[in-house]
């Protein structure tokens, strides 16, 4: 049986794709592209020798011209999987429609909570105590998709911004490659807006830091 197909799409330095790339998945990651050709996580990529593209959208007169011509191009990959690993746009219902089911988001919050941008900062002035993040099924609706793990970690009194993030992006590495790994083997089924767990997976989804 083949492989199956990942593509990638980033922004910027890449390092969730980083730690799917290290997790040494069971797939081809037939491609990473970027929407920024000064992302640094292309250089990461072409040193694992994938295959890499750049669609700066500020070469496209709209966003739904982008989507398309981005779509296009995710197509001749024939992917399995789309991972967004710090893809800085919000995808037109379109494209969701054309690859639906197929792709998934690293979030940087226990989601329904702060969605959007500005995560920790947000989290921080509400004064929360947990703080974590999510990884969905992307759906139109932004940041409301199905959710297949999330990972939580403390909130400290000594939390600033740059702390609390730090801390999260280590638990995004954890758990990215986890649920696509889920994908991969076919343990993952959408009811709804409910992720279940088929086969002989009874992982919950659900991760806590140690240090909680």
């Amino acid at each position: 049986m083949a492989m199956k197909r990942i593509v990638i799409l980033i922004s910027g330095r890449g390092s969730n794709m980083k730690a799917v790339l290290d997790a040494r998945l069971e797939a081809t990651v037939a491609a990473v592209i970027s929407n920024t050709p000064a992302a640094s996580g292309l250089q990461i990529a072409r040193a694992a020798g994938i295959d890499t593209k750049v669609i700066d959208h500020h070469h496209h007169s709209d966003r739904a011209k982008f989507d398309h011509f981005l779509a296009e191009t995710v197509e001749t990959y024939h992917p399995d999987l789309i991972v967004l690993a710090g893809f800085m746009r919000i995808l037109s219902p379109e494209f969701i429609h054309r690859f639906s089911g197929k792709i998934m988001n690293i979030h940087p919050s226990l989601l329904p909570a702060f969605p959007g941008m500005n995560t920790h900062q947000r989290a921080l002035n509400e004064g929360v105590k947990l703080h974590g993040c999510t990884v969905h099924f992307v759906t139109p609706e932004v940041d409301r998709g199905p959710i297949i793990i999330q990972a939580a970690v403390p909130v400290l009194p000594e939390d600033d911004e740059q702390t609390l993030a730090s801390r999260v992006l280590e638990q995004e590495h954890a758990i990215y490659a986890q649920a696509i790994g889920w994908f991969l083997d076919d343990k993952l089924a959408v009811d709804g807006n409910r992720v279940k767990f088929t086969g002989e997976c009874r992982y919950f989804g659900a991760l806590v830091s140690p240090q909680i």
